[in-house]
């Protein structure tokens, strides 16, 4: 199952099925722990359904786990994404799109992303799990952050790190595409 509006030949596939039976966890109580409901669930474990980059996101915090680890193909450790050529872009319809640089890896206790948004667009993410940090670094065009209210423009070149543990959003202000590195910092996930 690929996830929503996706683009390309080789669009990740979803493994909730696989993370949840890991878990033990039935569909109820994983629909308790992360906010889907059970029926979605459902329907994305049979393929029925794609999920939003919203409902995955929701699925990583209620599992503890990283966005990657329910993309199959980029799982813990993996260097390259099997299939997967250089500049092939996930575009979810209602959000960003991204590229995953490199998948979470326990070593480090981290994933990055390269994230694209296009003029005008906002991204607004929920809360990490506690003691999360995510750092961006602008590579194309600029980008600005909102934390507690505040909007901070990040020009290419510039650099942030921040509690992501909190409400955030990303927009980009511009009349062209703008692209920032974003790297996710687990705690205690490193090994």
């Amino acid at each position: 199952m690929t996830a929503k509006g996706t683009t390309g030949t080789d669009a990740p596939r979803i493994t909730l099925k696989t993370v949840r039976s890991k878990a033990g966890l039935s569909l109820s109580q994983t629909a308790v722990i992360t906010g889907v409901s059970k029926a979605m669930l459902g329907q994305i474990e049979r393929g029925e359904s794609s999920p939003t980059l919203v409902t995955l996101w929701k699925l990583a915090k209620g599992f503890h786990l990283p966005l990657s680890a329910f993309i199959e193909g980029l799982a813990q450790g993996d260097e390259t994404v099997p299939g997967k050529s250089p500049g092939q872009r996930v575009r979810f319809d209602e959000s960003i799109s991204f590229e995953t640089l490199f998948a979470f890896d326990p070593a480090f206790g981290s994933e990055c992303f390269l994230i694209q948004l296009r003029p005008g667009q906002t991204h607004v993410s929920h809360p990490h799990d506690l003691g999360v940090v995510e750092d961006i670094f602008v590579t194309e065009g600029a980008v600005e952050l909102e934390l507690g209210g505040d909007w901070t423009r990040y020009e290419a070149g510039q650099a942030v790190r921040f509690k992501a543990d909190q409400p955030h959003s990303y927009r980009n202000p511009g009349e062209a595409p703008a692209q920032f590195h974003n790297t996710i910092h687990y705690p205690g996930a490193a090994g």
